[in-house]
């Protein structure tokens, strides 16, 4: 299953990087005027500002600025389900989660982490 969620085109990333992100920093990262778009999950933040879906009126724009951790693992796009607690899910959603884990790490650059997160593992 080496091909699973490989990207169709092959993207060449950067290395992931450390660095701290608060949550206000995070916040701000929303797509909105044309500005950098992150989205975390278990407090790991990916830039996917090239990637019109979470810009300002894209399909996943509900998860841009935020750590979508509980709505990934739920695959739902419900802005009630943005948030970052997911350990409470079953085994299957948390599945579900660690695949777009695998899915984001194969397409977006990692730019940091989420300042206090305590949610990685």
């Amino acid at each position: 299953m080496s091909g699973k969620f490989e990207p169709k085109v092959p993207v060449q990333l950067n290395p992931p990087k450390d660095d701290p992100i608060s949550v206000e920093e995070l916040a701000k990262a929303n797509g909105a005027d044309g500005g950098k778009c992150y989205v975390a999950i278990k407090g790991i933040v990916y830039d996917v500002t090239g990637n019109k879906a979470y810009q300002p009126g894209g399909s996943y724009h509900v998860f841009a600025g935020k750590d979508a951790s509980r709505a990934l693992g739920k695959t739902s796009t419900k802005a009630e389900d943005v948030r970052p607690d997911w350990q409470d899910l079953d085994d299957k959603d948390k599945s579900t989660l660690n695949d777009w884990i695998t899915f984001f790490s194969k397409r977006y650059n990692v730019v940091g982490k989420v300042e206090g997160a305590t949610n990685m593992e």
